[in-house]
């Protein structure tokens, strides 16, 4: 995996393209998943939510439409600023903070949700990021994760393998015109990482309870859902 540092600067450098590609290359699916998130982490008005890895703010958003208090962080201020753009619910945006998803800066037991939304296969060290949305939950709170995960239906499989592996890298650098390789990192850093069962490992070990997950879109992406326990 790439430093820190290079992370960050392939995301800086797509960030004025982000949402755009996202749309196109996921034909818009995206959007339907991150509403799943929602929809699990179960916000209504007042309820307080971190959401770590908010790039350029879609999931924090989608929370703050559904009545919540939001803040969202990331270490990459380049896609933080694309968040002054969007609309949020009337009187309900969210608030923004650069921070790292291994030292997040709230006290214990802040939060009612913590969510990561595509964001935890790109941090150093994806158990100390889980540890820490544990800590900022309150007991009774839910930790949601939305990740890419890695389709097992043969022919669907190997048509997604395909597209993912040699199209949508293509395809990422035209709409971006990124250089740096972020669109190449992407399908690598998802073959490399743990899914389904091994990420319910992960989310245990985290000191996480309740772990379960369900797939999403034939199984390209996983939405997970944990409990901080007291």
């Amino acid at each position: 995996m790439p430093e820190a540092a290079q992370v960050r600067q392939m995301f800086a450098g797509v960030a004025p393209r982000y949402d755009r590609a996202n749309r196109l290359l996921s034909m818009g699916v995206d959007r339907l998943w991150r509403r799943a998130a929602v929809r699990a982490a179960g916000v209504g008005p007042g309820v307080k939510v971190l959401d770590v890895c908010a790039g350029t703010g879609d999931l924090s958003f989608g929370f703050s439409r559904a009545g919540a208090d939001v803040v969202g962080s990331d270490f990459c201020e380049a896609m933080l600023q694309r968040t002054a753009g969007k609309t949020a619910a009337a009187g309900n945006r969210p608030g923004f903070v650069a921070a790292d998803a291994m030292e997040l800066p709230f006290p214990a037991a802040s939060f009612d949700v913590a969510s990561v939304a595509f964001g935890i296969r790109n941090v150093a060290d994806p158990l100390a990021a889980l540890r820490e949305m544990r800590r900022v939950v309150r007991p009774g709170g839910r930790v949601i994760v939305l990740e890419f995960a890695r389709p097992r239906l043969p022919v669907f499989g190997s048509l997604y393998f395909f597209y993912f592996r040699r199209v949508l890298p293509w395809l990422g650098r035209r709409i971006t015109g990124d250089t740096s390789g972020a669109y190449s990192y992407l399908p690598s850093s998802v073959m490399a990482f743990p899914e389904r069962d091994e990420f319910l490992h992960l989310m245990r070990e985290a000191g996480l309870g309740s772990a379960s997950y369900r797939l999403l879109t034939g199984g390209v992406a996983a939405l997970y859902r944990a409990e901080v326990q007291d």
